[in-house]
């Protein structure tokens, strides 16, 4: 077995939380998946996925935008909760 070193690394909390979980429904522990991105870094001979921004589709974008503005438009109604919203539309 290699002799391994100990590394302190620092993740945000929940990201951690997050990634924990997940790895354990898999079989794995941080040490583990950690050792293997790294063995995949030094096979790639860098990061061994893409890293960019997500791409939108044009609608999403503009569905974006649009709700921005009408949240911040005075003029728009008003709800407390889900049910009083759906009481405006007598459902």
């Amino acid at each position: 077995m290699a002799t391994t070193t100990p590394t302190q690394i620092r993740i945000e909390e929940n990201t951690k939380k997050q990634a924990v979980e997940l790895l354990e429904g898999l079989g794995l522990n941080l040490s583990d998946a950690v050792n293997m991105f790294l063995r995949q870094v030094i096979l790639h001979n860098g990061i061994p996925f893409e890293i960019k921004y997500p791409s939108l589709k044009p609608e999403v974008i503009e569905a974006m935008e649009e709700a921005k503005q009408i949240s911040r438009d005075p003029n728009t109604k008003r709800y407390n909760s889900f049910s009083e919203a759906l009481e405006d539309l007598d459902i």
